[in-house]
């Protein structure tokens, strides 16, 4: 069975036409994603089952019941059932995959480790497993163990040696203050209006994530337009963000209620515009503009002279794009590391343009281009 979601922007859709991009599909993940084109998503989300193996209902000191996961998708007969179920859908995500996807995983010290072995054992790539350090989580209750405070998400590509999967780096700095992010998240749990409530007013779902911790996921490792995958969908958390950021998403639940309940959620999801759903990309990401194209298309004209910072050394500029100085000819880099004596220059940032009195550095020129270009 199938229940849609109608795509919500003109964005560019980058994903095979056969895919059912914005759906939110009712039925077994492993059967679902088998039915899908191989190598055709950008990246999979997965937040299955923990099988926690409860056996006794957990109380409060006050003796009243903690809501924790009592469900019956949660529980499987022994660990080599619930190893053989994560075989079968990691083997089917595996395939649904591009050979430049990469899949998150999420659980607790009841079954991260199992599903982590497993990854490695059909040759996934573990690029990072990650800390959620949560702001406010449940308290141990019995006082016979450390409190739960966190749980672990393991980012693996889908094969040894791939190195173009995406990962936006300078995206992450930004959101932490210039920092390099850290394997380390400090989030809340899901709480207060974003958590989904069912007709009696109880938790619609026990294990729903937060949408912040969705969005550094998304963020970090899509572009938009982007295809994620997610086989246990839940209440919709990926779907609503993937929806605001600009991403499609393929949504697989086996519960009806769940199913209804995230595609009443998503529904109410409004993209953000073009502008505010870019990020900060990596230099190396961005188009190569040669020295010479500025000459070229007339922001240096021939024979301009240029100079560093401090009017201590200068070079004239050449037609075909190349410096010459007293001393050196050559690149903006080989000319600007040749005058000071240096093994190496950059010269986009070293040599300086004079425009209406003021020094210039001619990558405020190379910029301009770029951003013409683009």
């Amino acid at each position: 069975m199938e229940l849609g979601i109608s795509a919500a922007s003109t964005r560019t859709v980058k994903a095979t036409p056969a895919l059912p991009l914005d759906k939110v599909l009712i039925g077994d993940c492993v059967s679902l994603m088998n039915g899908l084109p191989a190598n055709s998503v950008d990246v999979i989300f997965a937040d299955p089952p923990y099988n926690l193996q409860l056996s006794n209902e957990l109380l409060r000191p006050n003796h009243s019941r903690v809501d924790g996961v009592v469900e019956a998708w949660d529980k499987f007969s022994s660990f080599a059932a619930y190893d053989e179920f994560t075989l079968q859908w990691l083997s089917a995500a595996k395939r649904v995959l591009k050979k430049t996807g990469t899949i998150w995983l999420i659980g607790s010290y009841h079954n991260i480790f199992r599903v982590g072995a497993i990854l490695q054992d059909l040759d996934f790539w573990i690029l990072n497993d990650i800390m959620w350090r949560k702001t406010n989580p449940m308290p141990n209750f019995r006082g016979r163990r450390f409190t739960n405070a966190h749980e672990t998400l393991i980012w693996a590509a889908r094969d040894p040696g791939v190195t173009n999967y995406t990962f936006n780096y300078d995206a992450m700095k930004a959101l932490n203050e210039g920092l390099q992010m850290r394997s380390d998240w400090l989030l809340p749990i899901c709480s207060g209006e974003e958590r989904l409530k069912d007709e009696a007013g109880d938790k619609a779902h026990p294990t729903q994530k937060p949408e912040s911790l969705l969005h550094r996921v998304i963020l970090a490792s899509t572009k938009e337009g982007d295809v994620i995958l997610d086989p246990f969908f839940g209440t919709g958390t990926t779907g609503a963000v993937a929806k605001r950021l600009g991403r499609h998403f393929i949504g697989m639940e086996r519960e009806h209620a769940y199913a209804s309940k995230a595609i009443a959620r998503i529904s109410k999801i409004v993209p953000l515009s073009p502008d505010a759903m870019e990020v900060t990309t990596s230099k190396r990401q961005e188009v190569r503009i040669p020295f010479g194209w500025l000459v070229e298309r007339g922001l240096l004209s021939p024979g301009t002279m240029l100079c560093d910072i401090s009017r201590r050394h200068a070079a004239k500029v050449r037609a075909d794009g190349t410096l010459i100085s007293a001393d050196a000819k050559g690149s903006i880099h080989q000319v600007g590391a040749l005058v000071q004596g240096a093994s190496a220059c950059n010269g986009w940032t070293f040599w300086h343009v004079e425009i209406s009195g003021a020094l210039t550095p001619i990558d405020v020129l190379r910029q301009k281009l770029r951003a013409e270009l683009h």
